[in-house]
This record gives structure tokens, C-alpha cells and sequence, in this order.
């Protein structure tokens, strides 16, 4: 399977914005102008989070902007309540929308979801944090609030119900850039088969490759680090092509 790498823009207010821990908050750029920066860096997908939720209309039109100037399949999360707003975000240009926190404040939203715009276009995405050693759970509300439910056996639920992937974001590790965690992602691939996007804590090249390799995850999503410059997503491509040509040689 390809391991695909995915940019991700924080949107509030029509701009891409990010923080440390879902905290610290700090605008970084155009989204359209990013977008197009990335796709000519070869990534291979690009998530646009609403952050706010409070503005619907500037994110929709920041969708379809960047649908307009770039080819890039788009996967959308925030602000997902409604079987409406799934509508009027795959309107707008979405491939995948991801599902966080209505995926649990609205029992049988998920499954609705999926009977009617099909698996393949919702995602169930889990924003987990450690509560006790090898315990994670379930977080909501831009990661305040603490559900109780286990990260894992939600996962799980997750693909019974059809979704198509699963977006798996430590708390613990975002915009840290001390690395993935590790842990998380494989006890979560034990438990499902559907792809998982890794995101929360790529800091170099090789949080990557570790991530897609020991992780065990299909893709991984990272912010920051590439807003900012600190790693190119060619490069990333570039060493991930090394790793799976030596493993290719190695078993020739």
C-alpha cells in the first residue's frame, strides 16, 4: 500500500493556524497559497481542519479555493455535525470528510454518515490521550473534554460501522515534534485493518519512516513542520522511497 503523506492546515478565520497541544494558537499563512506549495512538493493528500467551527461559510469558500487551484484530494474535519454539513463540504469540493467529536455527542451520527454518503467518504477521527500507562482515551472538543471512552475499542467500533480510515491524534504528541507516538498507533493497528492516518509529533524525517514502519500506520499527517520549512515533503518521499527500496533489494 502507498504511504501517503498528508499536510495538514489548522483554518480559523480563512487562515491556516497552528499550536502546540491544541493550545498557543498562532496564524502561519494563506491556506490557498500553502496548498499549492504543497502539492507542488509532491504530497499526496491535503486536510483542512476548521478549528473554529464559527465561521462556515469562510471555510467552505477556503474548500473550494483551494479545489480550484489545486488537484489534491481533499480530506475535511471540524464543524462536522450534520448529515447537512457533510453535504454542503463534499459540495464544496471534499473527498473525505473526518469525523471527531459528533461521532460521540450524537449516537448513530457515524452510522448515518456512512448510510448515506457511502464508507469511503467518512473518516472517524480520534483525538486520544494517555490517561494511564497503555490507556488511551477519547477526547472531544478540540481535546478538553475527556469522554472516557477507550481509544481503542472506539477505533474499533469505527470500522464495524464503515468508515474508511481512521485519523489517530496523540494529544500527548501534538506540535511537540518529538516524534509519533508509537505506542498509540500499534496498539490501534492490533485492534483494526482499515488504513490509519498517524498524526501528532513528526519533528524530522525519520519520525516518519518510524510512524510508517514500526507505527504500523498507512499515512501520516503532520502541520509545522512543514508550514514552517523544517522538512520538505519531497524529502520525506525521497528517504521513504530509499527505505522501501533497500527493504525490496533486501528481500530479492
Amino acid at each position: 500500500m502507498k504511504q501517503n503523506i498528508i499536510p495538514c492546515l489548522d483554518i480559523r478565520n480563512g487562515r491556516v493556524v497552528k499550536g502546540k497541544k491544541f493550545r498557543d494558537v498562532q496564524d502561519v499563512a494563506d491556506p490557498v497559497a500553502l496548498a499549492q506549495q504543497y502539492e507542488a512538493d509532491q504530497a499526496d493528500v491535503l486536510f483542512l481542519l476548521d478549528i473554529a467551527g464559527d465561521d462556515r461559510t469562510l471555510f467552505l469558500q477556503v474548500i473550494k479555493q483551494i479545489r480550484k487551484e489545486t488537484a489534491l484530494p481533499l480530506y475535511i474535519g471540524g464543524g462536522i455535525r450534520s448529515v447537512k454539513a457533510i453535504e454542503e463540504t463534499l459540495e464544496a469540493g471534499a473527498d473525505k470528510v473526518s469525523i471527531t467529536s459528533a461521532a460521540i455527542t450524537q449516537p448513530g451520527f457515524l452510522k448515518e454518515a456512512v448510510s448515506a454518503f457511502g464508507g469511503e467518504r467518512i473518516i472517524l477521527s480520534i483525538d486520544a490521550q494517555e490517561v494511564s500507562p497503555g490507556t488511551w482515551h477519547a477526547f472531544i472538543s478540540g481535546g478538553k473534554q475527556d469522554t472516557g471512552i477507550n481509544a481503542i475499542e472506539w477505533a474499533r467500533q469505527g470500522e464495524t460501522l464503515g468508515v474508511s480510515e481512521i485519523l489517530l491524534n496523540s494529544i500527548d504528541a501534538d506540535g511537540v515534534k518529538g516524534g509519533y507516538n508509537i505506542p498509540l498507533h500499534q496498539a490501534i493497528r492490533k485492534q483494526v485493518t482499515i488504513p490509519i492516518i498517524a498524526s501528532g509529533g513528526a519533528g524530522d524525517v525519520e519520525d516518519f519512516q518510524t510512524v510508517l514502519t514500526t507505527g504500523k500506520a498507512d499515512a501520516a499527517l503532520a502541520a509545522s513542520v512543514f508550514h514552517y520549512g523544517d522538512i520538505l515533503i519531497s524529502d520525506v518521499k525521497k528517504a521513504l522511497n530509499n527505505v522501501n527500496k533497500d527493504k525490496y533489494e533486501g528481500e530479492s
